[in-house]
């Protein structure tokens, strides 16, 4: 069947494992982890920052592949002195947010988890020209905002992980008008490694910066 066929040219299980660095209520070391799974043409993304003794958060994306990535539901879950859970619903044409308001679903959106899958394969498939100074574009859902954001490819370069120097490009977002939640992401991807994210530089508003560099990439 066509979805099936459209399915494969998505990666296989894939497991990323970073150090982390930075501070959240002062300084912090830790690990996180971005775990992809596939079955069909069902796919599951989960990232997973675990600061010890601290906090653990979790964005899990849960949906459909076919020529993007088609997320319907999407949940975070801070666990510190207490857990906070908040989650989306992204239905065919309808949005559904935490406070219970709506809006029509664009074509082509994502959520907090699934940009760093989708951004990878638009990528790697040749989607889309990931070149220094060529902005990039999506959708992005998060559980009380919609909003169109914008990647600045800013340089390329050699950087080094725990798989040894790679060259990647750094993807840097633009400020958007308004932000409801605080949680962004600078990225840089790896050509030679499945144009996978290789480092992630996760701002939680005022009270954290987290940087995670891949220390392994486990696939089967």
């Amino acid at each position: 069947p066509p979805g099936e066929a459209l399915a494969d040219s998505w990666p296989a299980d894939t497991r990323l494992r970073y150090r982390l660095e930075g501070r959240f209520r002062g300084e912090v070391t830790g690990h996180a982890r971005v775990l992809w799974q596939r079955a069909g043409t069902a796919y599951q993304v989960r990232v997973e920052i675990h600061l010890p003794l601290l906090a653990v958060v979790s964005m899990t994306s849960q949906g459909e592949v076919g020529a993007t990535l088609q997320p319907r539901v999407y949940e975070e879950v801070t666990d510190t002195v207490r857990t906070r859970r908040r989650g989306l619903q992204l239905g065919e044409r309808t949005l559904v947010f935490e406070n219970g308001g709506t809006a029509p679903r664009p074509e082509g959106v994502q959520d907090t988890a699934s940009q760093f899958v989708e951004l990878a394969h638009r990528f790697s498939s040749g989607r889309e020209a990931l070149a220094v100074g060529r902005p990039v574009q999506l959708w992005m859902a998060r559980p009380n905002q919609l909003a169109l954001w914008t990647y600045d490819v800013v340089g390329r370069g050699p950087l080094a992980t725990g798989l040894g120097t790679v060259e990647a490009f750094h993807l840097m977002p633009r400020p958007i008008a308004n932000p409801r939640g605080t949680i962004t992401a600078q990225m840089w991807f790896a050509p030679a490694l499945q144009y996978l994210p290789v480092r992630i530089k996760v701002t939680m508003g005022e009270e954290a910066e987290l940087d995670l560099v891949v220390e392994s990439i486990e696939q089967k």
